[in-house]
């Protein structure tokens, strides 16, 4: 398939991984079916993942990763996007919780990251993320007790929570007089009091597990709060969080975009010559087209590697832009491949399911505009979210 040229990475090597992506994706695409239809976890794909190096992928090198940078991961999750969407997504979720810490040890030297990510390479253990219900407001109880905090909180859309080693999430502490403040810490998912609530019977995307995960009184001592910060308010942590996560989340839903194009067009060449269905490749083409310049964007602030509310407002802009290109492009090719796309068997449908997932992670269409539009006009961000 045609499409712009791609970033150069830091390490140039983002072409062994996408190789590796799609060695994996061949198996992944194979069973993505068979995920969809029984709402399973892809839990034999992470055996995969786990198997081929993926899970340390992002972690530096001296600490026993693959030292593989935002660009190059991205375009890992990309390709295996366009073999399993749940796989990939999934996995995005652990992969930006990497991506994060990593960043912060090669660019600001952090050293309280050090043994999360040493411990992700030698046990390869897979990090969860909280998601949209840990975003800037925070979300759960903190009660102070003795040497620590009892937290309380139903966390909801943790993808991979089957599979998960950690749990990397927050609680609001009333606490000090000084207002709400959100605490920030890590949960092993064997603690006695954490439990999967299997929930997810979901539209698309069925097979990432995103169950909820229910926290009742499990205690995360005083040196397990990794921060503490203004609860409803953006934190430069939070900056950075979002500068990186997103470029790697929304290179799913690319992957997702260029695969059901490459399905359509397939499909479409089987029809009777149509100007119709042409018009209709064609702007599907631009279409996509969109999402991939604005992703790229989204990746080249990242390599910017400046974190800020700036870089905050071009990659939610380009959330915005990949969401909606990407959601039209999927939705073209369902036309331009006419009636046979409504199918199962041919795969568009489940695409088309799956992309609507785009729009909902942060910073959704209606914040995002208030940020960019906040940011345009001088005004203060510090609590659009």
């Amino acid at each position: 398939m045609s499409a712009i040229p791609e970033l150069k990475s830091t390490s140039h090597q983002d072409s062994d991984l996408v190789q590796v992506a799609r060695r994996l994706g061949e198996q992944f695409g194979a069973r993505a079916a068979q995920f969809d239809e029984s709402d399973d976890f892809v839990a034999e794909n992470y055996a995969a993942l786990r198997e081929a190096g993926l899970i340390e992928a992002g972690v530096p090198k001296e600490f026993g990763g693959g030292g593989h940078d935002v660009a190059e991961l991205a375009a890992m999750l990309r390709e295996l996007a366009h073999h399993c969407s749940s796989t990939a997504l999934a996995f995005s979720m652990h992969t930006h919780q990497v991506a994060v810490p990593a960043w912060r040890w090669v660019h600001q030297k952090a050293v309280p990251v050090a043994p999360l990510l040493k411990r992700i390479a030698a046990e390869r253990i897979i990090v969860l993320s909280s998601g949209g219900s840990d975003w800037i407001a925070g979300s759960g109880t903190a009660e102070k007790v003795d040497g620590g905090f009892r937290i309380t909180a139903r966390k909801i859309f943790s993808s991979g929570a089957p599979i998960g080693s950690l749990l990397m999430t927050s609680a609001v502490w009333e606490g000090d007089g000084s207002g709400p403040q959100v605490l920030h810490f890590g949960i092993p998912m064997d603690s006695p009091q954490v439990k999967i609530v299997p929930v997810w019977k979901a539209m698309g995307m069925r097979g990432t597990g995103s169950h909820d995960i229910l926290i009742d009184g499990h205690v995360v001592p005083d040196a397990g709060v990794a921060l503490k910060r203004k609860a409803g308010e953006w934190h430069p942590l939070f900056q950075t969080i979002a500068t990186i996560a997103f470029p790697l989340i929304y290179a799913v839903y690319l992957g997702i975009a260029e695969s059901a194009r490459d399905i359509a067009v397939a499909m479409a060449k089987k029809r009777r010559p149509d100007s119709h269905v042409t018009t209709l490749v064609g702007q599907m083409e631009t279409e996509l087209r969109g999402a991939q310049m604005a992703h790229r964007a989204m990746v080249a602030t990242v390599l910017e590697n400046k974190p800020s509310a700036a870089s905050v407002n071009e990659v939610m802009i380009g959330r915005t832009l990949v969401a909606r290109h990407a959601i039209s492009a999927v939705e073209l090719a369902m036309e331009a491949a006419g009636g046979a796309a409504f199918y199962r068997t041919a795969g568009l449908e489940r695409r088309f399911r799956d992309i609507q997932g785009a729009r909902y992670h942060p910073l959704q269409s209606g914040p995002q505009a208030d940020y960019a539009g906040s940011m345009a006009l001088g005004l203060a961000i510090d609590r659009v979210f």
